[in-house]
């Protein structure tokens, strides 16, 4: 059975983007962390966004600058699978890509059942949020950056009962990035 796993970065203090939508603080970079992310890219599995965040990737990752800053990267983030929820898009550009209208949780739910490789939420507050309190989430890993925004967004801005999480890993970066890794209680 196919797993969610949900990997995002937040702030110091709580945010996963700021006041103005923005997760520019996140694009820290030095070897170890880019190691870390093109070993990340290199799993199979299905990439899942929001509409704001596919938009966002959808108008980096195809281009000539992100395949000559991070080839890996865009390579891989090119040929996986992607999964859009959205009202409004009626088509996607980006390859591999299927704009999904119905029910996040019923649609994941589905997914789950089928297939073999794991799917990954980037971003997509709104999203997580909404496949959190349905309890679909099965791994959270945050990428904590040293940085303090002073306002944004919470990535589970929404949710209306407590969720638990227990630590399963962490990893430290020269960069200052910290990588916690949790599972649902």
């Amino acid at each position: 059975m196919r797993r969610l796993v949900v990997f995002n970065h937040v702030s110091l203090d709580g945010y996963f983007v700021d006041a103005t939508g923005d997760m520019g603080f996140a694009h820290r970079t030095d070897p170890e962390w880019d190691e870390y992310t093109a070993g990340n890219a290199r799993g199979g599995g299905m990439l899942v966004f929001g509409r704001k965040t596919y938009d966002m990737m959808a108008s980096w990752w195809p281009t000539p600058a992100a395949a000559r800053a991070n080839p890996v990267v865009a390579e891989n983030m090119n040929r996986m699978p992607k999964l859009v929820f959205s009202r409004t898009l009626e088509a996607a550009a980006w390859s591999n890509t299927r704009v999904v209208k119905t029910s996040p949780a019923a649609e994941i739910r589905r997914l789950k059942q089928e297939g073999e490789y794991d799917m990954a939420v980037m971003g997509s507050g709104t999203i997580v949020a909404l496949l959190a309190s349905e309890g679909l989430i099965d791994e959270l890993t945050l990428v904590v950056n040293p940085v303090a925004l002073g306002g944004g967004r919470t990535l589970f801005d929404g949710i209306t009962k407590r969720l638990a999480f227990r630590l399963t890993g962490s990893r430290q970066f020269r960069v200052g990035n910290v990588v916690l890794t949790y599972e649902p209680a």
